[in-house]
This record gives structure tokens, sequence and C-alpha cells, in this order.
């Protein structure tokens, strides 16, 4: 029920924010109250910002951009990321990841971006709700022969971190393929001024 409950909220404000400004053109407003999981949500909305102005107007260019021989592509490092936000929704869900026979579907750029940004922003969300522990979502990683566990804190250095790390690679790539972020974009207080 409450995941429910979360989809049609979800909803709804994609559809209110689709009436304004896409979610995290702006970084979301300050939870009320500070706690542990609100503080997780916003670590989690800052790299939802940085990734939504990261990859706002790839170019075919800037996908294809590997800045080394044995590198990632941009569009590959993309996939990457959207990889961490899937394990990150997944703890936050109480899912487990399983990786053996997962089809690797291989999604349009903006269909990616629009599902990483989904992931991002549902796993606020759920880190937004009113009582929700932070020791109870655990990452954890299945397959048909094994099962491993790891708390909170290693979600924070794990997949959160290496998102921001990789977002970070994104920004580099399009610079060096010619096509920097757009202006205007104010890291510190998470907005966009129109120039």
């Amino acid at each position: 029920m409450r995941a429910f409950i979360l989809g049609i909220s979800l909803l709804g404000s994609v559809f209110t924010t689709a009436q304004q400004k896409p979610y995290y053109y702006t970084i979301p407003d300050t939870p009320a109250a500070y706690s542990a999981a609100t503080v997780a949500a916003r670590f989690v909305d800052g790299l939802g910002f940085r990734y939504y102005w990261a990859t706002a107007g790839l170019s075919d260019k800037d996908l294809n951009y590997r800045p080394s021989r044995g590198a990632r592509t941009c569009l590959e490092t993309l996939e990457h990321i959207n990889g961490l936000t899937e394990i990150l929704v997944n703890a936050v869900n109480k899912k487990p990841n399983r990786f053996e026979g997962a089809a690797n579907k291989k999604l349009s750029y903006l269909q990616l971006r629009d599902k990483t940004l989904m992931n991002i922003q549902t796993a606020s969300e759920l880190l937004k709700q009113p009582n929700i522990k932070l020791d109870v979502l655990d990452m954890v990683f299945e397959n048909t022969s094994s099962k491993t566990e790891y708390p909170f804190w290693n979600l924070i250095n794990g997949p959160i971190s290496d998102a921001i790390w990789h977002v970070g690679q994104v920004v580099s790539f399009r610079r060096a393929s010619g096509n920097p972020l757009p202006k205007g974009v104010n890291f510190l207080p998470g907005t966009k001024t129109e120039k």
C-alpha cells in the first residue's frame, strides 16, 4: 500500500513539475527537520541536481566522447550511473539487487536520463517519509548461489558517492568535447538563473 501511495504522489509531482520546471531543474526545498534520513535524502537530491545539469543537452558527439582508448564513453558512464541509482532505489525500497539473467535492454540517452532521474527522485522521496529508519535499509546483492548484505553506511560511501564521482566525469567529458555546462547553474544554492 505504501508503495502505491508513493507511486501516486510521485506521479502527481511529475505532472506538477512538468507544468513548472522539471524535477531537479533546481534542488528541491529542504526538509522541515534534520534527521539521518532527511540528510541522506538531501545528499541524494544533490546527486539529482548535479546529474540533471551534467546530462542536459548532450549531443551524439558528447555521448561518444572517450578520454582514452581504455576508458568508458560518456554514454557508458551514464549507463553505469543508472546502475548505481538502481542499487540505491532498491536499497531504499528494501529490495535485493539481482544481476543474474537480467535483461540488458539498451535505452536511448533520453530514456536513460529519465530513468536515472526517476530513480534518484524515488529514493529521495522514500528517504523523506516519516519514521524511516536507515538501519533497516540494507544494500543486498543476490544471485542463485549467494547473498551479500551491507548496511546503509556502505550505500553512502559506495553507490551514492560513486554516482557523484561519475557525474563529475560526465561534466569533464562534455567540456572536453566542446559542450560545457549551461550557463547559470549554481551548485551551492541549487539554482539555475536564466541568461
